[in-house]
């Protein structure tokens, strides 16, 4: 039987925020390929080797499909779409006139974006028995103001190159959740905040900007 427990989050609501929670599956742990291809085979007729054999079969093929510009659906699974990014070391463009352009060389697959199958969604729910955790739940820390905490994430990286969100987090006391939204805030007013973002998904991080002084 699974576990879930009740997550904080806030959602911005007219000039405010509100607090919300949302149910969200305690996970036990994360099985590896062998531990997990024991338990399929324990249903069937193939043997965990032959399945591994499988397995690497898909994997090597949707690299290849994927590759050539394809998204894949796989009836039961969901769909595999490649995404892009620049490659360490390459700064995006801005379209400012003149500026050197990315080519090819400078960008990489950096990321496959999965859509699961609504059928395997159903599966999963009907197959799933929840009750509540006993475990309490985290919560972001109120210590800090949301100025507070922008103005120690500045004091961090006047010392610093780079902040991850686990560094954020281990800052201001807020949940990964929270401390992504907050960072995204500070993000997209670079020249108020002092933060600029770098790179995307789970190796995104942030790093300082030149601050707009109007005199």
């Amino acid at each position: 039987m699974a576990e879930y427990d009740m997550q904080e989050t806030t959602l911005a609501q007219g000039t405010g925020e509100m607090t919300v929670r949302y149910p969200r599956m305690r996970l036990y742990g994360r099985l590896d390929t062998d531990a997990f291809l024991r338990q399929v085979a324990s249903h069937t007729t193939f043997s965990p080797a032959e399945l591994r054999a499988a397995v690497q079969l898909l994997a090597s093929g949707l690299a290849d499909t994927l590759a050539q510009g394809y998204s894949v659906h796989l009836d039961g699974l969901g769909s595999f779409t490649p995404t892009l990014g620049l490659r360490p070391g390459a700064e995006p463009e801005t379209g400012t006139p003149g500026e050197t352009r990315r080519n090819a060389t400078s960008i990489c697959v950096d990321g496959i974006a999965f859509k699961p199958d609504r059928q395997l969604v159903r599966l999963t729910d009907a197959s799933c028995r929840l009750k509540r955790t006993a475990v309490k739940a985290r919560r972001s820390s109120t210590r800090y103001t949301p100025d507070q905490r922008l103005q120690l994430a500045r004091q961090y990286l006047a010392q610093h190159a780079e902040m991850s969100l686990i560094c954020y987090c281990a800052l201001t006391g807020l949940l990964k959740d929270k401390a992504s939204r907050e960072l995204r805030r500070w993000e997209q007013s670079p020249h108020e905040t002092g933060i600029r973002a770098l790179g995307r998904g789970p190796a995104k991080r942030w790093t300082a900007a030149d601050i707009h002084t109007e005199g």
